[in-house]
Parts: structure tokens; C-alpha cells; sequence
């Protein structure tokens, strides 16, 4: 997938990634190897969560049953790197950034409400990491590190496009559309709140 659009116009992030938080990234290498490997692992372990809660839909439980294991794959390829780099797997900290996004969820009213934003709250998160491996596929200066994270990259917009393309169908598509641009909005703001950290994928 070559994304080579503004991301704006991609992924309909309305607040691109400060250009500083990659060379803080690269300054913070283990920091940020240890971020990634358990947001991939968080993302295995969502998807697990999805399709137990909402195992009565078919499509939903065909589709991320293979992200599963996608997703694991991807926490074994970044402990790998860390390995291979003589780095070690820090202790998992909390994600600022999907905790804000969490209070947005709603908590109460109708049951489609609340799985339509847990769709969308995937999607959003999955949307901002694709961005943030853009840019680390573009800005580092190790070569290897680059094409190593344009894969990730690559993924992780195949992933939005799925969690969408499932609310979707599970939704009416402008209840969906006019719900994501709240969400967009809200994540603008949360971004604009958070401070610049390179040992942070969020």
C-alpha cells in the first residue's frame, strides 16, 4: 500500500504527529521498541476480547480472527528486534493517549452505540499508529529501522480500514460516518493535549 497522500486526507486525522517526536524516538530506542511490542500485544489481545463479546456476528469473528494472529506475530517481530539489538522488553506503562480515548466511549444507552464506538475507538487507534509509522519509516536514520516500520505501517492502515469497514456493516453508514467525525474531533484535542514523548507510540 503506498501512501503517499497527505495523512490528513488518509487516515482523516486532523492533528498530524509534532515532527520532533521522531527524533525523540530515535534518541529513545528501547523505550519505543518496548511501547510498540505491547501495543501490538494489546491489539491481539482486544481482538480476542471483540470476538468473544460479539461472537454472534459472524463477519466480525471471520475477519479478526486472522488479526489475532497477525497482531501477535507483530509483538514477536519487535521482541525479536529488541533482542537482536541487545535491548530488553521494559515494563509495560500506561497509554495516556487510549485511556483519554476510553472516556469518550459511551458507557450507557443503546448496546449499537457502545459496539459502534469500540469499532471506531479501534479504528482511531489503529488510524494514529499507522501515521506514527509513517513517519518513523520516513524520518530515522537507520535504514533498516525504516523499511522495518513501513511494514508496520502498511498493516496498520489495512487494520482501520477493516475496523470501519465492519462498523459499517453492522451500522447504518451515516449514523457511522457522522459518529466518526466526533470521534476525530475529540482525538484532535486529545492530541493537541499530550505531551511530545519518544519512548511513546501514542
Amino acid at each position: 500500500m503506498e501512501l503517499s497522500q497527505d495523512t490528513k486526507n488518509i487516515l482523516g486525522l486532523q492533528l498530524p504527529t509534532d515532527p520532533r517526536w521522531v527524533d525523540l524516538a530515535e534518541i529513545s530506542l528501547e523505550g519505543i521498541l518496548t511501547d510498540h511490542a505491547y501495543c501490538e500485544q494489546k491489539a491481539a489481545t482486544t481482538c480476542i476480547t471483540l470476538i468473544q463479546r460479539y461472537s454472534d456476528k459472524v463477519k466480525l469473528v471471520q475477519d479478526l480472527a486472522p488479526i489475532v494472529t497477525e497482531e501477535w506475530g507483530h509483538f514477536r517481530l519487535v521482541l525479536a528486534e529488541l533482542h537482536k539489538r541487545g535491548l530488553h522488553l521494559g515494563k509495560q506503562r500506561k497509554d495516556q493517549y487510549v485511556n483519554k480515548l476510553m472516556e469518550f466511549q459511551r458507557k450507557g444507552g443503546h448496546y449499537d452505540d457502545r459496539f459502534l464506538d469500540h469499532l471506531l475507538m479501534m479504528a482511531l487507534i489503529e488510524a494514529r499508529s499507522c501515521e506514527r509509522f509513517k513517519r518513523l519509516s520516513e524520518g530515522l536514520n537507520d535504514e533498516y529501522l525504516r523499511n522495518f516500520y513501513r511494514r508496520f505501517m502498511e498493516s496498520e492502515a489495512g487494520h482501520y480500514t477493516l475496523f470501519l469497514e465492519l462498523a459499517e456493516t453492522y451500522m447504518d453508514k451515516e449514523k457511522v460516518r457522522t459518529r466518526w467525525k466526533e470521534w476525530l474531533h475529540y482525538e484532535n484535542a486529545v492530541m493537541a493535549s499530550q505531551e511530545v514523548r519518544g519512548d511513546r507510540i501514542h
